[in-house]
């Protein structure tokens, strides 16, 4: 299996996202430049956080029409994994492969700190080895985070059960309190109805390790590498 991190003028998680992928998980991995035109002989498309092109117009509005992103919806659209993370989801968000927009974050501040999730969805590629309903920790770092959709796709994304995770407090309550952002319903992530496609505000890759003081963000990507060996029947 091999791991593809797409690198934007701005980003700045790309090495992050490496750093896990080669170094603590062990799997093969390369950057993807953003003027790329292929994304072939990859298994899965990780596109980081950071401020791809500066943010400017509104985040992930410009990086979405970068080249590499034709690819990249095609490999969606074929179904194969592709992950969001930060400005990651917000430029998925903007290519139409997930469903809703971004808004500044209600504070109109940017909010960097440790939050908790609800896991509400482990029936995906990206979620396997959580449990339902599993409180975990994981930081964010956002200024345009607060999640916006209509009544009509948030009644889709629950029908479909398309909701990965959702801000809460330590014992695992979703309320308004909880929420760092403002995004309807506390949501924190989502995936498309066929599971191949997550968006998340939050940064698994920066609690992957011991050393950083948590490893829940590691799951995510164990999930990713177990989905792909079932895959292939190892």
């Amino acid at each position: 299996m091999k791991f593809g991190v797409v690198v934007f003028p701005g980003s700045n998680c790309d090495a992050d996202c490496m750093h896990v992928v080669k170094d603590v998980l062990g799997q093969p991995a390369e950057y993807i430049w953003h003027k790329s035109g292929s994304v072939d002989g990859f298994d899965v498309i990780i596109l980081p956080g950071g401020f791809s092109y500066g943010d400017y117009l509104r985040s992930g509005a410009i990086a979405r029409f970068s080249p590499v992103m034709n690819a990249v919806y095609e490999f969606a659209k074929a179904g194969g994994l592709v992950l969001g993370i930060c400005n990651g989801f917000q430029i998925l968000l903007e290519a139409r492969l997930l469903p809703g927009a971004m808004r500044k974050n209600k504070s109109l501040k940017f909010c960097c700190k440790d939050v908790y999730l609800k896991v509400e969805n482990v029936n995906t590629p990206f979620t396997l080895k959580y449990e339902e309903g599993q409180i975990i920790r994981i930081p964010i770092a956002h200024g345009e985070g607060n999640y916006y959709c209509s009544e009509d796709t948030l009644y889709e994304l629950k029908a479909n059960n398309q909701i990965a995770f959702k801000y809460c407090d330590e014992s695992g309550e979703v309320t308004d309190e909880a929420n760092p952002n403002g995004s309807v319903a506390n949501i924190a992530g989502i995936c498309n109805k066929n599971g191949n496609v997550l968006g998340m505000m939050p940064h698994p890759e920066r609690c992957a390790q011991k050393i950083l003081g948590c490893e829940d963000g590691r799951l995510l990507f164990e999930s990713i590498v177990l989905h792909l060996q079932h895959k292939r029947g190892v």
